[in-house]
């Protein structure tokens, strides 16, 4: 008797264990890549996870800055049925840890050796209270100019190193009757070109200071001043139209020769890419004036889920985020470059090259620093006061006495 049940129950454990091993990795994957060349480069992560046999079921929710996703995000939550993984980055990965939804994904980390492989900087981001609950993706440079080179070539300009030098290029293309700068009216546009504006105006002391310290002194000098009255300088090189318009739309402009500038990210490259256009050739790259590099590091957070088939979706995801390949093959369409520091750059473009080698400069410098725009430096309610702001002068005439004196007490009110 005593032999018949151990060997039934030998067949259950061989069962189960056989079930297990079959689980079949699912995951339902909130982002917001969905241009061209955003869209490109995730349908690489969906190729290869389907190459392990995994399901992916995509939810992409459009917006370049993700307020719209992460407004999605938290209804799937409140509802009791998060997504498997989230597109996720810098402070609100620890937000959402905090709700206690998050999941562990610490056994792929260690097993991968993630410490190993990613800069300490970029590692901080990805870990909450000493376990990795989240995996990165890239690294982008935020403080990029994008140029149309036979624009620039049929008006004798060159790509500006300084502020004045850009806005002599900038009045020289307007008396031409071209848009000397590409924009979209949203927020967190307005946002991007501010934080590259203050940190060439300002340096990476008074923007840490600023966006990472949220210093009151800092806030109402008058660098920030200074940082004021250019992006009003700046209002004017846009066109009319520039209300709501999204970011690749934008790029197009550059791309058509309808514009002859972009401040963008360097996701605008994946565009130019995507559409065939030749860096050196067709468009042109370089940071934005003065010294520094901002970051912006996409990555994925795993939520807590139930069955065995979506953590198992979970902890492959994880994996191959991180792996080798797919940091190649995804930041060499994405724009951005890879968030592992032993991937060969070989197959990169030159942008991709400089961005590296600027990256590495500034950590070594002490200028590389966390983009507030795109959610790196602080949290929601901090950088959202800061971009109100920014938008609201944008839009306006306001003065910049005025931006500083509301600006110092947004940041005030907001902590």
């Amino acid at each position: 008797m005593n032999n018949k049940i151990l060997i039934a129950a030998s067949a259950a454990l061989t069962i189960s264990i056989a079930g297990l091993a079959k689980a079949e990795p699912q995951a339902e994957v909130l982002h917001w890549w969905t241009s061209g060349g955003e869209a490109k480069s995730v349908a690489v992560l969906q190729e290869e996870f389907a190459s392990r046999g995994g399901t992916w079921t995509d939810m992409p929710v459009a917006g370049g800055g993700g307020d719209a996703a992460m407004t999605a995000l938290r209804a799937r939550v409140l509802a009791g049925n998060a997504p498997t993984a989230v597109q996720l980055k810098g402070p609100a990965i620890q937000e959402w840890y905090e709700e206690g939804v998050l999941a562990d994904i610490s056994s792929v980390a260690e097993s991968q050796g993630w410490s190993d492989v990613l800069p300490a900087s970029i590692a901080g981001h990805m870990k909450c209270e000493g376990t990795w609950c989240a995996a990165p993706v890239n690294v982008h440079r935020i403080d990029w100019i994008w140029a149309n080179a036979a624009v620039l070539a049929e008006n004798g300009i060159s790509m500006p190193t300084s502020w004045d030098e850009f806005n002599a290029a900038a009045n020289k293309l307007k008396s031409a009757g071209i848009t000397p700068l590409a924009h979209g009216g949203q927020a967190w546009q307005d946002a991007t070109v501010f934080e590259a504006v203050a940190l060439g105006i300002g340096g990476p002391e008074f923007f840490h200071k600023a966006f990472v310290e949220l210093d009151q002194n800092t806030l109402k000098s008058d660098s920030m001043k200074a940082v004021f009255d250019q992006m009003r300088t700046m209002r004017g090189f846009v066109d009319s139209n520039f209300s709501g318009r999204d970011w690749n739309l934008a790029t197009a402009m550059v791309m058509n020769g309808e514009a002859a500038f972009q401040i963008m990210g360097d996701w605008a490259k994946g565009e130019f890419l995507a559409a065939g256009k030749r860096p050196g050739i067709d468009f042109l790259c370089a940071s934005t004036p003065g010294d520094g590099f901002l970051y912006n590091v996409d990555s994925f957070a795993m939520f807590d889920v139930d069955g065995s088939d979506k953590e198992a979706g979970q902890m492959l995801l994880a994996e191959l985020i991180v792996g080798k390949n797919f940091q190649k093959v995804f930041n060499m369409n994405k724009g951005s470059i890879p968030a592992r520091v032993d991937v060969a750059l070989d197959d990169f473009d030159p942008c991709a090259h400089t961005s590296a080698q600027d990256m590495a400069a500034s950590n070594s410098g002490g200028s590389l620093l966390p983009s507030y725009a795109h959610g790196m430096a602080l949290r929601g309610a901090q950088a959202g006061a800061i971009t109100d702001v920014v938008t609201a002068h944008f839009n306006s005439d306001m003065s910049s006495s005025e931006a500083v004196e509301m600006l110092a007490n947004a940041v005030a009110n907001s902590m």
